[in-house]
């Protein structure tokens, strides 16, 4: 399986395995003391790191290691 990511450099989309995605959450505490927490993935592509932000069904659904 491979997802698909959008790599910067090259401006085009890119497919990686899912044996070289990591799953992280990026949590961030809001003005009103709320907490936010953001799912993304991390893949590596030609020795570059490319990043997606994913819902959290999407991010459950996927079977990556967690960071």
């Amino acid at each position: 399986m491979e997802i698909t990511f959008y790599d910067v450099k090259t401006r085009a989309k890119v497919q990686v395995p899912v044996t070289a995605v990591r799953r992280i959450k990026i949590s961030k505490t809001n003005k009103d003391g709320t907490q936010q927490i953001r799912y993304a993935l991390k893949g590596t592509y030609e020795g570059r790191t490319v990043t997606k932000f994913v819902s959290k069904v999407d991010y459950d659904s996927i079977q990556a290691p967690e960071e």
